[in-house]
């Protein structure tokens, strides 16, 4: 059993975390801007400050914490949101850790596959490619590197470059399931994507059997956008319309921020498979029927 600190433990991915460390017997607590049950403990990173009784005796932490990158347009000061509760979140945690000594097992961060940037193209990004020369690219290098400060007081640290998360408790998948599926632009872009219980159990294996280093959290299966919105509309039982949504149209709506939604490359899953990680759902169609 291992004492485990979840950032981000209210966001989609953390709560289904939290209920499967919980399951495996591991003692889980969540920094919260507003703790309102027990295994609760509050943070704020505007103040400096954490609860200091919530570090104590902690093994590994789990960071998730940040600004939704999809939730809002990128206008200037939403993009210093996106960085800035990715890098200082991680800043404060590894000052109080090395303030008060605690020898942690490991620093588990999130991070996205938007690391090798807004491309699309058929190259299959591997975990030593380098970093895009946009946005993303520079959130997530950021991101990484704030994590990375850990290895400075010898504490291993993992990343998992996240792809699009599934879930039927909300998030991309939901805002996907409208009453007519169509892609989206060229409908040529890849969405690299995972299940969300895939996910969970790349973090526990991180956890339980040392898994450390950089990892594509992605399921090994590739998907454009024209035939992902062809097996969700299968999947839901809804009509199809191959005639993609003009990617001007999601500009006007959605701004500098529809780059997510009309570029995307392949990434590849091998090194995490390789490492032991065998996928419950390694195809778009299982995952989609399981959810």
């Amino acid at each position: 059993m291992a004492k485990i600190i979840i950032t981000g433990g209210t966001g989609l991915v953390g709560k289904k975390l939290t209920k499967l460390l919980i399951k495996k017997n591991h003692d889980v607590a969540i920094l919260s801007r507003s703790p309102k049950n027990k295994n609760e403990f509050k943070w704020n990173i505007s103040d400096n400050y954490i609860d200091e009784s919530a570090l104590l005796n902690t093994d590994y932490i789990i960071h998730l914490a940040g600004a939704g990158i999809a939730d809002k347009r990128w206008t200037e000061e939403r993009k210093q949101i996106i960085i800035d509760s990715r890098v200082k979140t991680a800043n404060l945690l590894f000052d109080k850790i090395n303030e008060l000594k605690i020898d942690l097992k490991g620093f588990i961060s999130a991070s996205g596959v938007g690391y090798y940037g807004a491309i699309t193209s058929d190259k299959i990004y591997t975990e030593t490619d380098k970093p895009g020369h946009d946005f993303l690219g520079d959130v997530c290098q950021k991101w990484e590197n704030a994590a990375y400060q850990f290895s400075t007081i010898k504490i291993p640290v993992t990343i998992l470059r996240t792809g699009i998360v599934l879930s039927d408790k909300g998030g991309a998948l939901d805002k996907m399931k409208t009453p007519i599926i169509s892609p989206l632009g060229s409908g040529k872009q890849f969405l690299p994507w995972i299940h969300i219980d895939d996910l969970c159990e790349m973090y526990v294996k991180a956890v339980e059997n040392n898994l450390m280093g950089i990892f594509n959290a992605v399921a090994p299966e590739h998907q454009t956008s024209k035939s992902f919105s062809k097996a969700l509309a299968k999947s839901i039982k809804k009509p199809f319309l191959p005639i993609a949504v003009p990617g001007f149209l999601l500009k006007l709506v959605f701004g500098k921020m529809a780059i997510i939604l009309l570029e995307g490359s392949k990434v590849s899953a091998k090194k995490i498979e390789k490492n032991g990680y065998s996928f419950r759902f390694k195809t778009l169609k299982k995952a989609l029927n399981n959810l």
